[in-house]
């Protein structure tokens, strides 16, 4: 993983544009079905649209026709950070990019086979290549 992160809210306000800085900033969650990246099969890697952290690789995506993209692994373990997320009258499982703290999205355990999960991210939080 590269090296943190931190940026006041007027830097991350002045590198990223106001849909993404309310996706990664303020946890914010884009329609569904609305993501660019929600119907690419490209191979390649996502990553973090905050800090460019390599996040989920495009071996690992499958449709989970939720309207969000969908991995049933991250790349590496240590690439993200899991915590608790009680808002909307519902416990889940936030997912933030270790690297920069911007919010992704959730993962549950209603994924595919080999890991069970569901990694459901917010087009808004990522960049592919």
């Amino acid at each position: 993983m590269g090296e943190p992160v931190q940026k006041s809210a007027e830097q991350w306000r002045a590198t990223l544009d106001p849909d993404r800085y309310r996706v990664l900033r303020e946890a914010a969650t884009e329609p569904p079905f609305s993501g660019s990246l929600l119907y690419n099969h490209d191979d390649g890697t996502y990553l973090c649209a905050g800090c460019g952290e390599p996040l989920f690789s495009s071996s690992a995506k499958f449709d989970s026709q939720s309207g969000w993209p969908s991995f049933f692994e991250p790349l590496r373990q240590d690439s993200v950070e899991l915590s608790e997320d009680r808002t909307h009258g519902m416990v889940r499982t936030e997912v933030r990019c270790a690297r920069c703290g911007g919010h992704l999205g959730h993962v549950f355990d209603d994924g595919p086979a080999p890991s069970g999960q569901r990694w459901c991210v917010n087009s808004l939080a990522l960049r592919f290549t």
